[in-house]
Formats: structure tokens, sequence, C-alpha cells
């Protein structure tokens, strides 16, 4: 990987890596999610109501595929992953999770979050591999990121608009932060650093879908991360004895002079995109 790319990582707290995957990869896992959509799938607790009004409960996403899927297994642990996150972290890291969005048209995106609210990886963060399967802009709902904020702590999070966030939780930006769009092409990968705060437009588009397969890891000097993400594997594939981390630590509000932490209850919750 180049050193450009990892100097952006260090720097903004995400890069992409384009073509990291090529077309014909590409064609296959998007077809392959296609046909597994279709079917019952072990932790499907969303479920497909084809008969809902709601796009997104007709393409309901996927969560933990490597669990039971060997496709979804091998990318997971795909070497240009790894030598991509070994990379930018400096260590290789442990897989944690596996994730399928479908965004089909009207779907409504995700207001702005921290991966690693949920993740909750001590010491050390969370990372995010994010493949575009479909070409994807602001119509069809890519994603959108606040650069330079990989350095923030876990902020307290406050109630989404919920007619455009699937999720009912946001967190506040501070002065002068800006979200700004990530158009990729199908076979580019986003690398995302846990506390960088990130979310993802509707899908406003006639009759596009922008679907994404994401994977999440955690620093390989992790000794702990939340049980929702328990097996943790190495790149390897071997299951890694690492402890449970729990929520309810104190979050951040922005103050007049930075940022005050302040306590917060409860634990953490599962993530969403």
């Amino acid at each position: 990987m180049a050193l450009g790319a990892t100097q952006t990582y260090e720097s903004e707290g995400f890069v992409v890596i384009p073509n990291l995957f090529d077309n014909d990869e590409v064609a296959f896992l998007r077809d392959h999610y296609m046909d597994l959509r279709l079917q019952e799938w072990p932790g499907d607790f969303a479920g497909v109501d084809l008969a809902s009004s709601d796009p997104l409960k007709r393409y309901p996403r996927m969560i933990h595929m490597h669990r039971w899927d060997e496709v979804s297994l091998k990318w997971l642990l795909d070497s240009r992953i790894n030598e991509a996150l070994t990379s930018l972290l400096g260590e290789q890291p442990y897989a944690v999770q596996t994730m399928l969005y479908f965004k089909p048209a009207g779907g409504r995106g995700q207001a702005l979050h921290q991966d690693q609210t949920y993740l909750n990886a001590r010491p050390g963060t969370c990372i995010a591999a994010w493949l575009a399967l479909d070409d994807c802009d602001e119509e069809n709902g890519c994603m959108q990121v606040v650069p330079r904020t990989q350095n923030l702590p876990t902020l307290c999070t406050v109630a989404a608009d919920t007619s455009a966030s699937f999720t009912d939780v946001t967190v506040p930006l501070g002065p002068e932060m800006v979200p700004v769009a990530v158009k990729m092409k199908a076979g580019d990968v986003l690398f995302f650093n846990g506390s960088v705060i990130h979310g993802s437009y509707p899908n406003t588009s006639a009759d596009r879908f922008r679907r994404s397969l994401i994977g999440h890891y955690i620093t390989g000097n992790a000794k702990a991360v939340a049980g929702y993400y328990h097996p943790v594997l190495n790149m390897n594939g071997e299951v890694v004895d690492l402890g449970v981390s729990t929520g309810g630590g104190p979050c951040g509000v922005w103050a007049t002079d930075g940022i005050e932490m302040v306590s917060q209850e409860g634990g953490q919750m599962d993530l969403h995109e």
C-alpha cells in the first residue's frame, strides 16, 4: 500500500484504497449476498417483510455472516484487507464482525455516530473496512465522514431524526466540523478509525442500490471488546481469548473551551453501520 495512504489515514482518520477488489470479485459478492437475502439465515433477527413500505425492511441488513458463511469469512480475513490494516495500524488487527447493507432506492441513511461507542475496544480502538459493492454518491446514499475526528473521545449521543436515519441516536458536531461525502467506485474500500464521526445519506435515487460489505476489526493490542463481537479472530481465522468490555463509562459533550467528560449509564449498543 502506498505510503501516502497511511499518511492520509493518520492525518484525516480515514482513507479510500481504490480498486482493492476487481470487477469480477465485486460482481460475485454482490450476487452472493442478493441470493442469501432471499433465504433465512442464522441470526437474521430483522427478518424480511416484502409487504412493508420501508425499503430497509424489504432488504434488511445482514450481521455476522462470517459465523456461518464461508464467503464472508474468507473476505473478512482477506490478505489485501490484512495488509492494508496492518500498514495503517502498524500491527495486525483482530477481526470481530461482518455486515452487509443493501440500502435500496428510498432507504433511509444513518445518523452520524462513532463505531467505538459500540465495540468499546480496550485499549486502543476499532477500525472499519467498508467495501463498495456499487458505485456510490450522495444520490444513492454514500458514506459521509467528518475529517480529523479520529482523536476524539467517545461522545454522548442525542436523539436523531428517524425520518432520515434508521437509527435513533446521533452525536453532535463541534464548531467548524463539516461532514464530507465519500464517493466511491465498486471495488474501492474505505478504512476509518473507530472514533471518526461518520454516517450515510438516504438513498434518494429512483432505482439504484447502495450495497456495501463491511468488516469491523480492533487493534492488535486490545485486551477486551464488547460481548456482541465475540468470538474474536486473528487474521489466520483462529479464535483469540480476549476479555469482554462493558459500557457505562464517561462520554464527551461539547463545551465552550473544548470537550467536557460526563458520566453515562447503561451498556453498549449494537453497531449499525
